[in-house]
């Protein structure tokens, strides 16, 4: 019998307890609202992304993973700078190889404009 009023009374104090800190829980919530996290340090704007950038680069958490929305910038951003470096190095590339091909095909700088065509290294001449 001294176990069912120990019972008793220990549910009475566990209802009242929840019930007070459910109902008179005072003016404030029990959790504030928290603001969500935004993308602190985006990538620079003025200036080309480097390596460091894409190193220091920290996502805010979400919910379920990351925000996709700051996922989407940061990628957005990283593919543009990779496409304008990649259409620069195509650039330079072309760039070189037209001046190769008219380094190959040129008059020959060390020919005096006096001198007369003479045989090529390795063939004799047949005269």
């Amino acid at each position: 019998m001294r176990v069912f009023w120990f019972l008793l009374l220990t549910m009475v104090v566990v209802v009242a307890a929840v019930t007070l800190a459910v109902v008179g829980g005072g003016g404030s919530p029990v959790l504030r609202d928290v603001p969500p996290e935004r993308l602190v340090d985006p990538l620079p704007a003025t200036r080309p992304v480097g390596r460091a950038d894409v190193e220091a680069l920290r996502l805010p958490m979400a919910a379920r993973g990351y925000r996709m929305v700051d996922v989407d910038e940061a990628l957005d951003r990283l593919g543009a700078e990779l496409a304008e470096r990649d259409a620069r190095i195509a650039e330079l590339e072309s760039a070189l190889a037209g001046a190769q091909a008219t380094a190959v095909a040129g008059p020959d700088l060390f020919k005096r404009p006096d001198q007369e065509p003479g045989p090529y290294p390795g063939e004799e001449d047949q005269r």
